[in-house]
This record gives structure tokens, C-alpha cells and sequence, in this order.
């Protein structure tokens, strides 16, 4: 909403149609929102990694804390987006003239422009994959080594290890898919901060750019195909419904003088 537009009436123009403060914003916004996406996915997967394979301090996280957790990620995202504007980096137009993003070009000028492209690569990219993959990663080998010990519970604890491990499973999924979309674009990024200058052709480096934009529509696809909600309400919920609509019903024709009170008394 407040990036896309900006580039699709660029893309039918063949330029770059909102100046540099517009461009300044765009590049802004896309970086903004796409760190603020990947440190949110690194707290998922840590959250994942608490309840399952550490326990005692699953049990302990609470809704404020993950409040708490989202205010910490967005000031994350926030104080990375905005750096550029201090004076260390910058945003420029890409390549093809019809998108803003990070000026990656700036290593090619100078220690500190290299000094800025790395730092942004190893806090905002390299890091918090490296802890989505060791979260997913020992979830995999204690889910393998705990399946034989949950079969031996009850039916409440297998139900509640199943779902644990069908949320798991839904943020898997979110975390590669959009992992799948942005690493294309860091290589080419890294490749025009510390290649030679035009070594990545014009043409190239759009595709790149338009995977990346499209991991915004990866999530609604993942859960309708795993579809964890009616997963979670299929066994009680479902028929729970069912049964408050026919005693409704029934109760409403059986005394219809007084409707409104026996609505609210089901209510």
C-alpha cells in the first residue's frame, strides 16, 4: 500500500516518476517493512525453538511479552531503515529506473560505504537466518527423538503436541518462502556492492527485484494449504457450533414470547 503503487505507475511510465524525496520513501518503506518481516520471522522461530525444545521457558512467555517483542522488532527495523539518512548510506534508483532500494553501489566508493553495506547485510540478512535455520534445525532433531516418548501420554498431550507441531510447521514454510524470495536479490545486491561496476546486466537485475516483492504472497497460500485453523477446530469446535444453532432453534420456536430472553440467556 504505501510502496507498490509508487513503482507500478514508474513501471507504465518506464521512469521513475516521484523525485528523490518519493525515492527516498520508497527505498525507505521496502527496507522498513522487509527487516521488520524477517526479524518478526526470527522471533517466531525462537518462539518455536522455547516451546518445544526448552519448555520450562515456553511455559513463561506470556501475551505481553510477545507485545513487548514486536515493540523491540519494529524499533529494530526502524533504526536500520533510518541509518541511511544520517549520512552513512543512502537510497538510490535501481538499476533499471523504475524502483528505489539501499544504495548497494556506495561500497564501490568507499571504506565506509563497504563498512555500511556489510553492516546491513550481517544484521538484517545473514543473522537472523542463521537463527531461523538453528531454531528449525534443533526443533527437527528433538521432534525426531520425542515422538516415541509423546505416543506414551494421553490423548490432551498428544493433541497439544501435534497442533505445537503444525504452528512449527506453518512458520517453516513462511520463514522459506520468504527466504526463497529475498536471497536472489542479496546476491545480486552483494554482487553490485563488491563486483565490478555493471557486472550484473540491467535486464538481470529486475527479476531479482520482482521475487522479492512477491514473498508478500506466500502466507495466505501456506495457510490455506496447511490449513492449521480447521485443523485446531475440527475435533470440538465444529460440532460445538452446530449443537448451540439447534438448541437456539428449537428453544426460540418452543417459546416465542420471550425470543429476546432466551437468546440472550444462550448467548
Amino acid at each position: 500500500v504505501v510502496g507498490k503503487p509508487f513503482s507500478i505507475i514508474s513501471f507504465f511510465s518506464h521512469r521513475w516518476m516521484f523525485g528523490w524525496i518519493g525515492c527516498r520513501w520508497y527505498g525507505w518503506a521496502g527496507f522498513f517493512f522487509g527487516c521488520g518481516s524477517l526479524i518478526t520471522m526470527t522471533a517466531v522461530s525462537l518462539d518455536r525453538y522455547l516451546k518445544i525444545c526448552h519448555l520450562s521457558y515456553g511455559t513463561w512467555l506470556k501475551r505481553h511479552h510477545a507485545f513487548i517483542c514486536l515493540a523491540i522488532i519494529w524499533a529494530y527495523a526502524t533504526f536500520w531503515a533510518t541509518v541511511p539518512f544520517a549520512g552513512v548510506g543512502s537510497y538510490a534508483p535501481e538499476p533499471f529506473g523504475t524502483s528505489c532500494t539501499l544504495d548497494w553501489w556506495l561500497a564501490q566508493a568507499s571504506v565506509a560505504g563497504q563498512a555500511f553495506v556489510l553492516s546491513i547485510l550481517f544484521f538484517c540478512l545473514l543473522l537472523p537466518t542463521a537463527v531461523i535455520v538453528f531454531s528449525y534445525v534443533k526443533i527437527i532433531l528433538k521432534v525426531k527423538s520425542s515422538t516415541k516418548e509423546v505416543a506414551h501420554y494421553d490423548t490432551r498431550i498428544q493433541n497439544s503436541h501435534i497442533l505445537e507441531m503444525k504452528l512449527t510447521k506453518v512458520a517453516m514454510l513462511i520463514c522459506a518462502g520468504f527466504l526463497i524470495a529475498w536471497i536472489p536479490y542479496a546476491v545480486v545486491s552483494v554482487w553490485s556492492a563488491f563486483g565490478r561496476p555493471d557486472s550484473v546486466p540491467i535486464q538481470f537485475s529486475v527479476v531479482p527485484t520482482l521475487l522479492a516483492k512477491s514473498a508478500a504472497m506466500y502466507n495466505p497460500i501456506i495457510y490455506q494449504v496447511i490449513d492449521c485453523k480447521f485443523a485446531c477446530c475440527r475435533s470440538g469446535g465444529l460440532k460445538a457450533k452446530s449443537s448451540l444453532k439447534k438448541s437456539r432453534t428449537y428453544t426460540i420456536s418452543a417459546h416465542r414470547d420471550s425470543t429476546a430472553m432466551n437468546e440472550t440467556q444462550l448467548e
